[in-house]
């Protein structure tokens, strides 16, 4: 049994058990760091808008005291120190009901955008990976077919140094085709090895994602068509970007926020004024002083007002956090138009990567069958003399050289339309599911 077969039969179980993309996806969806790291902060930025709730709200306090009193009395002349111990014990309730606070209001609106904020970031970090989880795929699909081409060439050389040293044995190949052969043989052995030593690579990239290791995963079916992107013009998608895309949108937000500290600061200027409102009781325990006896008094108390707050002097304080807000913002509006330009750039070269992959995947198409041919007429006319070894080598190495080609063009025209669907903000499982429908 040849090894090659051997390697097949033990690779039956695995490829029963192949992984697709959508499984692989769900697998880095429960134990990517990353990803469990933004959606940690998508809870906790949510947490910002009860925050900011609050302070239009009511608040309602409660405190209560107890006071031990030690008094010792000394009249003049002295007649002696007469002690007087009694304890003093109260109560009170106090409601604040803001009326008119412009500060508060305007963290009310920013914690509304921090939410919004949050949920772009967590969405912007999902499609970060479904692309990290879909190159990963696809880095590690194409490992595996340079080391199945490398093996395949390595064999049919292999076969063509066999020929050449039996051609040399009865005089019917030279010693200079026999060298060939053997460099060519010995090169596509350090060639293995180079592919074998990048699988192990990828194969960790995978499991880096998806905390599980990577034994099979299901290739293309052969002979797929990649669709063309949808709708077919390169605008449309920039402009897509320039609006969807969730880094842009987490940016629109951030600048919003900036936006409302600026009234935020400037309201540092205005009066507030609250609804007040307190109930209470204080306790006093009898005394005896000086034989006098004090009895104890109970009391209770209640206030209803309004209070009014006028900031007049704050140390220019005030002032300069309007002007630092005023120039974050104008930070933030940069930081957006970025944003846009970047995404634009994004889906531009995305759009151009999918087009010329198409283009790539065709011409090598062609090219692979072209090859095939020549290897195949090679072989006949070196076989009747009137070809040298050297060519059928060159003509094998163009057909495995071709395939890896091939291979790597359609993983990075897939791989392409993920990144145009990222940048345009559309990319979703549906899409996740369409490529993986190419998969066998």
């Amino acid at each position: 049994m040849t090894r090659s077969l051997l390697f097949a039969i033990l690779l039956l179980p695995l490829v029963a058990h192949a992984a697709d993309l959508l499984q692989t996806f769900r697998d880095a969806l429960a134990y990517d760091a990353q990803f469990a790291s933004a959606r940690a902060a998508l809870e906790a930025g949510r947490e910002r808008l009860p925050q900011g709730r609050a302070g239009l709200l009511p608040v309602l306090g409660l405190s209560a005291s107890t006071v031990k009193n030690a008094i010792d009395y000394e009249s003049r002349p002295s007649a002696g120190v007469i002690p007087s111990r009694y304890n003093n014990n109260g109560w009170s309730v106090s409601l604040t009901q803001p009326l008119f606070r412009w500060q508060n209001w305007a963290n009310y609106q920013q914690s509304e955008l921090a939410v919004v904020q949050a949920e772009a970031q967590y969405a912007a970090a999902r499609q970060d990976l479904l692309l990290r989880v879909t190159q990963a795929y696809f880095d590690l699909l194409l490992a595996q077919e340079t080391v199945a081409a490398a093996q395949a060439q390595k064999s049919a050389i292999a076969e063509q140094l066999a020929v050449t040293a039996k051609g040399f044995e009865i005089g019917t190949a030279s010693i200079t085709d026999s060298q060939e052969a053997q460099a060519r043989f010995d090169l596509a052995s350090a060639q293995e090895i180079a592919a074998a030593n990048e699988l192990l690579v990828k194969r960790r990239a995978l499991r880096l994602v998806t905390g599980k290791e990577p034994l099979a995963l299901k290739g293309l079916k052969p002979g797929v068509t990649i669709g063309r992107p949808q709708p077919a013009d390169v605008d449309s998608w920039t402009n897509s970007a320039e609006q969807g895309n969730y880094v842009v949108q987490a940016a629109q937000a951030s600048y919003e926020i900036a936006d409302r500290e600026v009234g935020k600061q400037r309201a540092g200027h205005l009066p507030t004024l609250d609804l007040v409102a307190t109930r209470g009781r204080a306790s006093q325990q009898t005394q005896m002083v000086v034989g006098v006896l004090y009895p104890g008094s109970d009391s209770n108390s209640s206030t209803v007002g309004l209070q009014l707050s006028v900031p007049l002097l704050a140390g220019g304080a005030t002032n300069s956090r309007d002007r630092e807000s005023v120039a974050l913002r104008d930070k933030a509006r940069a930081d957006l138009d970025n944003a846009k330009r970047q995404a634009a750039l994004q889906a531009l070269q995305a759009y151009l990567g999918v087009t010329s992959g198409l283009a790539q995947v065709q011409a090598l198409e062609q090219g692979l069958a072209y090859s095939r041919s020549a290897l195949a007429s090679n072989r006949l006319n070196y076989e009747i003399g009137m070809r040298a070894n050297i060519d059928v080598l060159n003509a094998q190495q163009q057909v495995f050289s071709t395939q890896r080609d091939l291979a790597k063009a359609r993983f990075d025209t897939l791989a392409a339309q993920v990144r145009l669907k990222a940048a345009a903000g559309s990319l979703g499982d549906e899409d996740i599911g369409a490529i993986n429908a190419l998969l066998d």
